[in-house]
């Protein structure tokens, strides 16, 4: 799966959107910035200019990454009601040894984001989850050691 990257409909949206306003706001913003900066004259002492210049360059790697991965990545829309956990589930899960429940969004790792609980499909736990169904018990290699979850929900 690493060879191939993947979104749900709701992060090519997401990533539509991002696109939308690097390029229809902030470029211009920047681009405008830029050369109010070269106007003020000597460009090696002027922070304007290399902020400006700086934050461009992001801006435009960022675009080029976008642009990339909404050209390449193969759009999931999950709309099989299986069980079985794929991109675009979202699944439940207990640690081995605790109750406290865990709810995680599984995703591609373009979108990933986990303080928005949306793990990336190529993540430990992720993969891990890949293929499995709802009272399941499945073992994730993490950094800290292997981890034994128990799938309480997908949906």
């Amino acid at each position: 799966m690493a060879d191939q990257s993947y979104l749900t409909g709701d992060g090519r949206d997401e990533l539509e959107r991002e696109l939308e306003e690097l390029k229809m706001v902030r470029r211009p913003e920047l681009a405008l910035k830029l050369t109010e900066a070269v106007s003020m004259g000597d460009l090696k002492e002027n922070a304007d200019y290399h902020d400006a210049k700086e934050q461009l360059g992001f801006i435009e790697g960022r675009v080029k990454y976008i642009e990339n991965i909404l050209r390449t990545a193969i759009v999931v829309e999950n709309h099989r009601n299986n069980g079985i956990i794929g991109i675009g589930s979202k699944v439940t899960i207990v640690e081995d040894g605790t109750s406290e429940e865990e709810y995680y969004t599984i995703v591609g790792a373009a979108e990933a984001n986990p303080s928005e609980r949306k793990i990336s499909n190529e993540s430990p736990i992720g993969a891990a989850l890949i293929g499995h169904k709802k009272g399941e018990k499945v073992t994730a290699g993490t950094p800290a050691g292997s981890i034994i979850f128990k799938i309480k929900k997908v949906e």
